[in-house]
């Protein structure tokens, strides 16, 4: 037998293989039985899509049930599932029942917790699933599903939704029953159904819109219909929190409940009790504007035939829904008079021309929304008309 000794060389070994697989083919092929393979074990696939809930007392589990064994074979007949349960900090896991499902069937299993995972603090409690052929042997467990354990928190008593300039103050009962630091949930719901989509025009959507920085229009995102808030524990503690989030002129409706939470497996696991009854609030805007602060008064003398004014100027309010200013004046201490435009004054500043030399004059000026809420006078500022 010739070997090439370069480039691509052969061994002895491998054309000897090579030799043995083509006769081997060729016995095949003339109906000699190949090698016979190894028996399957039937061992059904694990299951690796196991998901828990926890609802009260009871504990549901679902996955979905393979179709093939472990040597890649459709399965047949009805697969027996184990279940499982771990304590955090357990080395056993306890068997918490069993039942049966078809190949491919998206199952499910439900465990009323005993009263000694149903009370007490709130701490890890994993669940497995074992599937096995009819020999009781099967390839392992499943992924593992986490659920808390421990006394369900009590429900929220007492809530109630009141407006404030900044948003809507939910206040509830303070938990007294001592069974550790628990968050709150708040549920907000949208009850103002959303205005019906309609093509705007061109002058509707520019005045419904916002400029982005870069100079192009931004559309006002819509409300949203549902949302949460999480209150810490040392805050719900106290019974109150300010939602911000809202919005004028809207209808909401609120559930709250207390929420423990416990860490497993890297991830963050709740123990939620029943979600109190709803209260509704509708969002009327009924407050002022703050009261501008920072006024100051400049005199300047008239220049090429023009008298004398004076300048004001202040900090300018932040409130979204802001109108601009309306501006006073008096002398001495007789009567306020609104002496800007029947407008009200869009910018932080004022130019009063219309004074007389010599003569000095108090200032104070009011911020005012878009429904027409007049803020109290700010602090007043005084300056003098400087002379020719």
């Amino acid at each position: 037998m010739n070997h090439r000794e370069s480039g691509g060389r052969l061994t002895g070994a491998v054309v000897i293989a090579g030799a043995a697989f083509a006769i081997g083919a060729m016995l095949a092929g003339c109906g000699m039985p190949a090698s016979p393979l190894p028996p399957s074990l039937n061992l059904p696939e694990k299951a690796t899509d196991l998901a828990a809930v926890r609802n009260g007392d009871q504990v549901t589990l679902t996955w979905t049930m393979p179709r093939r064994n472990t040597d890649k074979l459709l399965l047949k007949g009805m697969i027996q599932a184990g279940v499982c349960r771990i304590e955090a900090g357990a080395t056993k896991c306890f068997v918490a029942g069993s039942t049966q499902f078809a190949p491919g069937a998206e199952a499910s299993f439900t465990e009323t917790l005993p009263p000694a995972l149903a009370t007490g603090s709130a701490r890890a409690l994993t669940y497995y699933v074992e599937l096995v052929n009819r020999k009781g042997r099967s390839a392992g467990l499943s992924n593992g599903a986490s659920v808390t354990a421990g006394q369900v928190p009590g429900a929220i008593a007492g809530l109630s939704a009141t407006m404030r300039r900044k948003g809507v103050l939910l206040a509830w009962q303070p938990d007294v029953q001592g069974a550790g630091p628990v968050e709150v949930r708040l549920v907000r719901r949208l009850l103002t159904p959303p205005a019906p989509k309609q093509k705007p025009t061109a002058g509707a959507a520019q005045a419904g819109a916002q400029k982005e920085p870069g100079g192009g229009l931004l559309a006002t995102p819509a409300e949203p219909l549902e949302r949460t808030l999480l209150i810490d524990a040392n805050a719900s503690a106290q019974g109150r929190a300010l939602d911000e989030d809202v919005r004028f002129n809207e209808r909401y409706e609120y559930r709250a409940q207390r929420v423990a939470t416990v860490e497993a497996n890297g991830q963050k696991l709740e123990l939620a009790g029943p979600l109190s009854d709803p209260v509704e609030i509708e969002t009327k805007n009924v407050f002022p504007p703050a009261i501008p602060t920072g006024l100051a008064a400049v005199g300047t003398a008239g220049e090429k035939g023009a008298g004398p004014a004076i300048d004001l100027n202040w900090q300018p309010n932040a409130e979204p829904d802001l109108a601009g200013y309306i501006v006073y004046r008096r002398e001495g201490d007789g009567p306020w008079q609104r002496i800007s435009p029947p407008q009200p004054v869009v910018g932080s500043a004022f130019h009063d021309a219309n004074v007389t030399a010599g003569h000095t004059y108090r200032y104070g000026i009011t911020a005012i929304d878009q429904e027409g809420h007049e803020s109290a006078r700010s602090k007043e500022a005084e300056e003098t008309a400087p002379g020719p």
